[in-house]
């Protein structure tokens, strides 16, 4: 009994070490592809990064591929997570509104290398890896939209927000919170309570 009480906190430790050492490399993959592009970032440049051989860096992931998509994965699960939580908190449309904008400007500065790699992946041309992430992202996008889409329905409903078709509307707003987001990583040219005044002027009746 207590061997098999050891080998099990033997596998906890191990599992526990893969797992740091998985998201060490995710994190120096992150900073390679924020600075140099997919087409230009290596493996072997992020396994220095990282201070892990190329072959350690393969025995977690299959090709640089694989790397990029697993960072998507990884950042659109923590993203979804924070924005369920603060969704589901009862406020009023306006101010849910402001904080949605708050909590996803705030995410990529927390993030601010995964934050520069898609905004400039929206920018390039990946092929087929474009359409690998597109197929792998669509239900946490679509799951975004709808609980945008049904806080504006409720800020219409109670006369707080602009009456138009609310999936539109939705749309909309990501797209304004994306440029700031752009500007804000780069030269942070406008403050969150300037931004909120510009949502404002844009979505409230």
């Amino acid at each position: 009994m207590a061997a098999t009480k050891e080998t099990g906190k033997r596998e906890e430790r191990r599992a526990l070490h893969q797992e740091i050492s998985r998201s060490q490399i995710l994190d120096a993959a992150e900073e390679v592809f924020a600075s140099k592009g997919y087409h230009e970032a290596t493996i072997k440049e992020i396994a220095q990064r990282a201070e892990f051989s190329v072959g350690a860096v393969y025995s977690f992931f299959e090709h640089k591929d694989d790397l990029f998509v697993q960072i998507y994965l990884r950042r659109g699960a923590e993203f979804m997570d924070g924005m369920r939580e603060l969704m589901s908190t009862a406020r009023p449309p306006l101010e849910q509104l402001h904080a949605l904008a708050d909590y996803q400007v705030s995410f990529f500065r927390l993030h601010p290398n995964f934050g520069r790699l898609y905004l400039h992946t929206s920018a390039v041309v990946l092929g087929d890896l474009e359409t690998k992430l597109d197929a792998l992202v669509a239900d946490r996008y679509a799951e975004a939209m709808t609980l945008q889409t049904e806080m504006f329905e409720t800020g219409q409903r109670d006369g707080t927000l602009r009456a138009a078709d609310p999936a539109v509307v939705a749309r909309l707003f990501s797209a304004m919170v994306a440029a700031f987001q752009s500007t804000d990583l780069s030269a942070g040219a406008m403050t969150v309570e300037e931004f909120h005044q510009f949502l404002d002027g844009a979505f409230r009746a």
